[in-house]
């Protein structure tokens, strides 16, 4: 896990010189069609990576995205309204049944079916009109990581080129040289405070919720923690309720429009008790952790998943844990 973490900016160096032509391509196609939705189809890790792409495709480009439930195609065969709209399937091997039945058949019915993967030669990709290889190599580990961050700078390549914004696209010219920085930051302080824990919230807005789904789902996997994601709006209802002394939240703050309310969430849970780690920019105080700034807003939940997933590995050997063989799960699941 560590390893192929560490090889997250040799992935995307990788990615930029060998996917551009498709998504250039690919982000003409998405002007001349002019779609009114588009449908995300995933699971996992991947399907976190979906939640970035929506996020992100909604603030710049103001089409709705959409997560597909993939039982409405496969188990309910419902008449999905589909024709000449995109559909993407996220998936680090393109093996799972579910996935590819769905964007096979969706595909028929007249959408356009993109396959955003990693494995060379999936099933998924033999049922998509387009297919985006994230080119981020072999990924042996159990617990995703550079397919992970792969995924996330080819959606932001795609959003970038449909938007044809060279902000962005000079942004991520410049992201291999700013992983390699973040996957050097020293996040040791959240080793400690977490060696002992045994349910966590992680929390996340906007682009960066995409983090926190990501960041609970390897606690999880790899250290065996109860952790659970939640936008910064939505803990302050239900689940404001397991709050009390000495609770156990990691909250992602970066920059752009919900960092405030990050900020304001976390001054507001340290007054009721909770142990909080903060994980902001180095201008920003009162932070615990820091996190790397890209050359584009956008891009910073990017660096933010790198910083965690080094230090993830290191927890969980801090808790006598092997991240490389997380209990009861393989590389490649399998569902129908």
């Amino acid at each position: 896990m560590l390893d192929e973490a560490l090889a997250s900016a040799h992935a995307v160096q990788r990615q930029l010189e060998v996917l551009e032509p498709r998504l250039i391509d690919l982000a003409a196609c998405l002007r001349e069609s002019n779609p009114q939705v588009i449908l995300t189809v995933a699971r996992g890790s991947s399907d976190h990576a979906a939640s970035y792409f929506a996020y992100l495709a909604m603030q710049l480009t103001g089409v709705p995205v959409a997560s597909l439930p993939m039982s409405v195609v496969t188990l309910h065969d419902a008449p999905m309204q589909v024709k000449n709209q995109p559909v993407i399937g996220f998936s680090q091997s393109g093996q799972s049944p579910d996935l590819v039945d769905s964007l096979r058949t969706l595909r028929e019915r007249g959408a356009l079916s993109i396959a955003m993967v990693n494995a060379e030669g999936s099933p998924l990709e033999h049922a998509c009109e387009y297919v985006l290889p994230l080119s981020a190599g072999p990924e042996l580990s159990v617990a995703a990581t550079k397919s992970f961050i792969a995924t996330l700078s080819a959606s932001a390549r795609l959003v970038a080129h449909w938007q044809q914004d060279t902000d962005l696209l000079d942004a991520g010219n410049t992201l291999p040289e700013r992983l390699h920085h973040a996957a050097r930051q020293d996040w040791s302080t959240a080793i400690n405070t977490l060696r002992g824990c045994q349910r966590l919230m992680v929390i996340g807005r906007g682009t960066g919720f995409a983090i926190a789904q990501e960041a609970a789902l390897k606690f999880k996997e790899t250290s065996g923690i109860q952790a659970e994601a939640f936008s910064s709006a939505e803990v302050r209802h239900g689940p404001m309720a397991l709050v009390g002394d000495h609770y156990p939240m990691l909250i992602f703050a970066p920059r752009g429009a919900e960092q405030a309310s990050l900020l304001a969430l976390a001054a507001d849970m340290r007054s009721r008790g909770a142990s909080v780690l903060l994980a902001a920019p180095e201008n920003i105080a009162e932070r615990d952790l820091t996190l790397s700034c890209a050359d584009h807003p956008a891009l910073d939940p990017i660096l933010a998943i790198q910083s965690f997933y080094v230090m993830a590995a290191g927890l969980a050997r801090a808790r006598g844990l092997n991240p490389d063989q997380p209990r009861h799960l393989s590389k490649v699941t399998k569902t129908h």
